[in-house]
């Protein structure tokens, strides 16, 4: 008989201890800490020579994709806020204990100059650039729209829309055919949550760009995906992403009765980065807990 886990039991399944860190939150210090993959992720060699480039590198989905990304052969620069330099440390020192090499570009996504220098510097660094794994994003709750200010609004979609768009421009020059460009949206997208209007409108738009992306640079031989999350236990959530009162009962309204962990999304992340989906582009993966999209 297969050595199986259950799913429903396989992470953590406990309530979640309320806990508060000034925003974006540092992972290293989260009760529990989020799994993302340090110590089950097994390469198989998908991504030899390959050279990636992951934004929110440093914690959370964006950490368990470059630590994937690395065990299956890549060299990997990540991108993260200067106040993330503790969690993007150990993130480093993990590449490198694949044999790979390991870039850190710490920076403000939200400044244009930056983000579109940052890929510049990436493909520098790395040598190259056939991967963008766009995660990074920014998460305020807000319960009434009379609360939501304008700047909130704004830096949102500058975060989390705008530097996309930044990053993509300045990346698809670069980029050969055979490249993959994996954005990341949300459930939010399908199922927004009320107090989080800004951030759901966010990943609704990642969405349809992402979608017309894939289309305008498919004869170029380059594929644009999306992962769509459900509940995951990251950073985002204890820096301001979730009302406190929510934290305790995180992700068990789902069939899973559960939130995800951030390793449940590396192995999309390298589906969609790797030649096994040669024929997937346009396309969104939701890892939701049974949450479905649509």
């Amino acid at each position: 008989m297969p050595n199986l886990n259950d799913p429903t039991t396989q992470y953590y399944t406990g309530e979640y201890p309320k806990q508060k860190q000034p925003a974006p939150g540092v992972q290293a210090k989260m009760t529990p800490v989020p799994d993302c993959g340090e110590k089950s992720y097994q390469g198989r060699d998908r991504l030899t020579g390959r050279k990636a480039l992951v934004t929110g590198g440093d914690s959370g989905i964006g950490r368990a994709a470059a630590i994937a990304y690395a065990r299956e052969g890549a060299d990997v620069a990540i991108n993260y806020l200067p106040a993330e330099e503790e969690d993007a440390q150990e993130v480093k020192a993990l590449i490198e204990a694949c044999g790979r090499k390991a870039v850190l570009l710490p920076g403000d996504l939200s400044n244009e100059v930056f983000a579109r220098s940052l890929v510049h510097d990436a493909h520098k660094a790395l040598g190259g650039l056939d991967i963008l794994a766009l995660v990074a994003g920014r998460q305020t709750a807000v319960e009434e729209i009379s609360e939501l200010s304008s700047e909130q609004f704004q830096h949102t979609f500058t975060v989390n829309v705008f530097a996309l768009f930044w990053i993509t421009q300045e990346a698809l020059p670069l980029l050969p055919a055979g490249a993959s460009i994996i954005t990341t949206s949300s459930i939010q997208a399908y199922q927004p949550s009320p107090h989080l209007l800004d951030y759901a409108a966010t990943k609704a738009a990642i969405l349809n760009y992402s979608r017309g992306l894939a289309k305008q640079v498919a004869e170029k031989g380059i594929r644009v995906n999306i992962v769509a999350p459900g509940p995951i236990w990251t950073a985002l959530q204890i820096s301001g992403g979730q009302p406190q009162e929510k934290l305790p009962q995180f992700g068990q309204q789902t069939p899973m009765k559960r939130a995800g962990q951030p390793a449940e999304l590396a192995p999309i992340y390298v589906y969609l980065a790797s030649e096994e989906s040669s024929y997937v582009t346009a396309e969104v993966h939701g890892v939701c807990g049974g949450e479905h999209l649509g």
